[in-house]
């Protein structure tokens, strides 16, 4: 009884954290007079401060410093944490700036695809072997992106940059094996002061929206490090207690809602271009997980 429990809370737990992934767009939008890198400098900065601070209520001081130094002194640890914190801060930027410049729907293709890109990474650098059924999912995903490329006269460059950033990513962090609190507490150290420049240059030249004289504005950017934080927290839970062919199928809750608040809640265009490349797309996506929920199920017996 105690396990259906756990199961159902993870469940819940994953579920919320790509249902706040996937409505993310609408609290962009709402600090749209800030500009994209002001944004993003606010929500590196303070994600890093919440997360100590987080880090500092979960777990003793000792414990936080003897994780620090142990990352410090692995040099090849440390390098693919700081590129991860570069690498993940780029990738935030990029999708800021498309939510709010009109390119939610690209956005969604982006996360659609990055489970392949993130599984053709793991082929070579990582030298995991593919099956029939993936290399079928590849080549169909492959051409639904080249019959957008082809129909709408450009190569979804966004999309491309959002799965490959984040695939990249993630497999700077499966070589990192830090816990997702306190990579994502290390990541944002490296990447702060930068953020922290940004916005004391802003100031200095009189174009900072954060200011007490708009306090909603204020406490908008310095919640974006709440509404970074809360999914990973929810994400940590749900991966601790359900399958990974579970998370596998619930991570393309974020992707489709983000296409529905492009799509019906600010009227981005989906054309019949979109439709056709989106329908490739979906159905590499049911053969991949079907392939992975077919594994799951034969490694059970």
């Amino acid at each position: 009884m105690a396990t259906s429990s756990m199961n159902k809370g993870g469940l819940l737990a994953a579920l919320s954290a790509y249902v706040l992934w996937g409505i993310l767009p609408i609290y962009w939008k709402l600090m749209q007079a800030a500009g994209a890198y002001e944004i993003l400098a606010h929500r590196v900065i303070w994600s890093f401060v919440f997360m100590f601070v987080l880090l500092a209520v979960c777990r003793k001081a000792g414990d936080v410093k003897r994780d620090i130094l142990a990352v410090f002194r692995d040099k090849k640890r440390l390098l693919a944490v700081a590129g991860g914190g570069f690498i993940v801060t780029s990738n935030w930027g990029m999708y800021i700036w498309a939510v709010n410049s009109g390119y939610i729907v690209e956005t969604s293709l982006g996360y659609y695809i990055n489970p392949l890109v993130s599984v053709a990474l793991g082929v070579f650098i990582f030298r995991e072997k593919l099956s029939l059924a993936k290399k079928v999912a590849f080549t169909i995903a492959a051409i639904g992106i080249l019959y957008m490329t082809w129909r709408l006269g450009e190569v979804p460059f966004i999309a491309l940059y959002l799965a490959f950033s984040f695939a990249i990513y993630g497999a700077l962090k499966k070589y990192a094996g830090l816990d997702p609190f306190f990579g994502i507490a290390l990541e944002t150290l490296f990447v702060t002061p930068f953020a922290l420049l940004y916005t004391v240059y802003l100031d200095q030249i009189g174009t900072s929206t954060f200011t007490l004289d708009d306090p909603i504005h204020a406490l908008l950017l310095a919640g974006a490090g709440v509404v970074t934080a809360t999914p990973l927290i929810l994400f940590a839970r749900g991966v601790n207690t359900l399958p990974l062919n579970v998370i596998g199928f619930l991570q393309y809750c974020a992707p489709t809602l983000a296409l529905i608040i492009g799509v019906f809640l600010y009227g981005e265009p989906f054309t019949p271009a979109h439709a056709v490349s989106f329908s490739f797309i979906w159905l590499a996506l049911i053969i991949f997980s079907g392939s992975e929920w077919l594994a799951y199920q034969k490694s059970k017996q």
